[in-house]
């Protein structure tokens, strides 16, 4: 079975019978010449203690898609890339929410890129495929279910944007959504202000429409039927039970205003309840502990909700769009590059930053192409910030999520190569967390970045926004907590400048979020953003003048490109030499251009000396320090840059009569030489005569035009008879040559 239809630039196409028969469900998806194959599988009985919804959503990118070798040692597909762990998360995100209460089947949907045409994204084909499995499976799920990314080129909005768009473009959205409306967004944007955001998301959302009926179409020419279930929800009398015995002692922790004294309120209530129902259902079958804590958390869940609406105001006392108390510092730690702690209530980043030459650029390699990051942020969440022991096995899905947001919101402020020569790395720390610690990242990184006197455009913060739904009602909450985010129906994510956003993440737990919320949110998410910003800048208000001592400073010269191989060498040779010799790391790039690191100056300042007076050329009229390398009858060979020399004639060596050259200088001898000339051919001519004359000499003039370059004089300065001056002029630049000839040549055999 195959449908397609138009949708943007290229056609849709969604097939299914054909392969992966024995998956539940299977269906390609094709955009362009990007095919993506996803399958879903249901077990076939429920795990009724599990006491989640075990749904697992994996996402793998074949090389061969793009007719290319895997690298490494092995040669084959490994674990996740971080591309592929955040398209995963792509996926579920939007269809997590969408399973009925109750099913507690395990599910596994598993997208694999088949075909990649370098210009067509396929995670938005994987969330698409994602909905069309489900429902070809049978699996109970509120779908379809349909994405589209949204580029803006040109000032105009653009479908399904190639990668060389996105990256060009303004924004890069990825807009998810049901027949209802909106369930999930995802975007990265240069400072776009919320209306032209919302318009985008409508645009995104609009052109689902076709997309929806598509799936439909495929659905019903391959006839599946949904398989029935049975919810699994806590017993009702159980649920009241609970409720009885719980909602006094609930309305007492609600004052409780500590996350750490309400937590010890709530273990202490579990306990209770564990051990009075125990006794209570004396004589007949006691229900287990596992549902009793699953009718707990449903009564506490309704607890919660019933609070924030009922009372106008939340569990820690804030009214609806009141931010947390903030704090923050810079320059936290002593020997790193940049540093700052940032607070907000009960959730703490540190982040710091560390600067390094090109050398420490991320390579990545994907299907659209081999590239180098220059600007990362890594995101840590220890088990201890939040009380817990649990074993530390390196990022998590939820750790590479939360680091690649943050990392979103600040890359378009982070200053191009050319401003700011750096590769830059920032780590935020989790030292506490109690609601939105990425966006806590994002400030932290803000104030991170300027102690360590990166020039960003602009300052960044972020600000986490909830929600709770009930009926037709819609409570936005500003500065998202732990609890609200368990219990609410919304994460949405909002971070930027003054003058637009630069990043969002939507997730709900509801099947929709209405484009009038979405409005609200934003609005409220504005001028929260602006308060948090007027805190940090308090601290620090823009970037330091000069980066930490203990960083690299790096300096970039400009070569000639034909001089490249002077400062490489044969075989690496030269520029080994002066990396061991200096210290100093230097980067050559096919331009010509040149990056120097070091963090002592002297070092850099010795580097640097070196590769100029290797690219050098001679300037007419400038006096070197040479080495005298050569002497012959006519005059001596000076080397003035390292491996050019030129020739001070004989007549160049002094005032008056000279009666033979190593009367004057002899091998070795450093003295200091003027560039008199240098010829047609390359050939420096050079005087020590005139470095100390004042004014300018008198011209001198071509054999035949009266005067010569000198010629031998007597000790009292008249003519020595017996030699023209084009003899000697023709005898010196013999000489010359066949002294050059000579050294080229074995510079070639070298």
């Amino acid at each position: 079975m195959r449908c397609e239809a138009r949708i943007g630039r290229s056609s849709l196409i969604l097939e299914t019978g054909k392969i992966a028969k024995q998956a539940d469900g299977a269906v390609t998806v094709r955009y362009g010449d990007t095919i993506v194959l996803v399958t879903a599988v249901a077990s076939k009985e429920p795990k009724p203690d599990i006491g989640y919804f075990p749904l697992t959503v994996e996402y793998r990118e074949k090389t061969y898609a793009a007719g290319k070798i895997p690298g490494g040692f092995f040669k084959r597909e490994g674990r996740p890339t971080e591309s592929e762990t955040l398209s995963a998360r792509l996926i579920d995100r939007p269809i997590r929410p969408l399973f009925p209460n109750g099913y507690l089947n395990e599910v596994q949907v598993m997208g694999t890129v088949l075909s990649s045409d370098g210009e067509n994204d396929p995670d938005v084909l994987g969330i698409i495929g994602a909905s069309v499995s489900l429902m070809l499976a049978g699996i109970p799920f509120q779908g379809p279910v349909a994405g589209v990314r949204v580029g803006r080129v040109n000032d105009q909005f653009v479908l399904f944007p190639t990668y060389a768009e996105a990256d060009q473009g303004t924004l890069d959205l990825v807009v998810v959504g049901t027949e209802q409306g909106v369930v999930m967004i995802e975007a990265g944007a240069k400072e776009l202000p919320e209306a032209m955001m919302i318009e985008a998301i409508e645009f995104g959302a609009n052109a689902m429409r076709e997309i929806f009926a598509l799936q439909r179409q495929l659905l019903t020419g391959a006839n599946r039927s949904p398989r029935p279930f049975t919810p699994l929800l806590p017993d009702a009398q159980l649920v009241e039970r609970v409720r009885s015995v719980a909602t006094p002692r609930l309305a007492e922790i609600n004052q409780r205003r500590s996350k750490q004294e309400r937590d010890a309120e709530i273990d202490r209530l579990r306990k209770d309840l564990l051990a009075s129902l125990r006794e209570s259902a004396a004589g007949s079958t006691p229900p287990t502990d596992k549902t009793i804590l699953a009718a707990f958390e449903h009564v506490e869940w309704e607890d919660v909700r019933r609070f924030i609406l009922t009372q106008k105001a939340r569990l820690d006392g804030r009214r609806y769009d009141e931010i947390r108390p903030i704090s923050c510092e810079v320059g936290t730690l002593p020997r790193t590059h940049g540093s700052s702690l940032f607070t907000r209530g009960q959730t703490q980043s540190l982040s710091v930053t560390t600067l390094g030459t090109s050398k420490d650029e991320q390579l990545v390699e994907a299907l659209e192409g081999t590239s180098y990051r220059s600007f990362m942020l890594h995101y840590n969440f220890p088990p201890f910030s939040v009380g817990e022991i649990k074993p530390v096995r390196g990022p998590g899905r939820r750790e590479i999520g939360h680091g690649a947001l943050a990392e979103r919101a600040l890359r378009p402020m982070i200053p191009a190569k050319e401003q700011f020569p750096y590769t830059i790395r920032l780590v935020s720390e989790i030292l506490e967390s109690n609601g939105s610690s990425s966006m806590a990242s994002v400030c932290a990184g803000t104030l991170a970045l300027m102690d360590a006197g990166v020039p960003i455009g602009k300052p960044v913060a972020g600000i986490a926004m909830g929600l709770v739904h009930e009926g037709s009602r819609y409570e936005v909450l500003t500065d998202l907590s732990g609890l609200e985010d368990h219990h609410g129906d919304m994460d949405f994510k909002v971070a930027g400048t003054r003058d637009g956003i630069t990043a969002i993440q939507l997730d709900l737990k509801i099947d929709h979020l209405p484009h009038e919320v979405i409005r609200r949110t934003l609005q409220q998410a504005h001028e929260a953003r602006l308060k948090v910003l007027d805190t940090m800048l308090q601290t620090l208000d823009k970037p330091r003048s000069e980066i930490s001592s203990y960083a690299p400073r790096i300096v970039t010269i400009k070569i000639n490109p034909d001089k490249i191989r002077d400062v490489i060498g044969p075989g690496g040779k030269m520029i080994r030499k002066i990396i061991e010799e200096t210290g100093a790391t230097i980067d050559v790039e096919d331009d010509g251009s040149v990056m120097i690191a070091s963090a002592n100056e002297e070092k850099l300042n010795a580097a640097i000396g070196r590769i100029k007076a290797l690219t050098e050329d001679p300037e007419i009229g400038k006096v070197y320090t040479g080495k005298i390398k050569r002497i012959m009858a006519f005059g001596a060979f000076c080397e003035i840059l390292p491996g050019k020399e030129g020739l001070i004639h004989v007549s160049e060596l002094a005032d008056g009569f000279v009666e033979s050259v190593e009367s004057v200088v002899k091998l070795g001898d450093e003295v200091q030489v003027k560039v008199i000339e240098v010829d047609e051919q390359g050939r420096v001519n050079l005087s020590i005569r005139q470095v100390h004359m004042t004014g300018d000499p008198t011209p001198l003039q071509r054999p035949g035009g009266g005067r010569g370059r000198g010629g031998e004089r007597d000790r009292d300065g008249s003519r020595r008879p017996g030699r023209s001056d084009g003899d000697r002029d023709s005898q010196r630049e013999g000489g010359r040559d066949r002294e050059q000839s000579s050294s080229r040549r074995e510079a070639r055999q070298q």
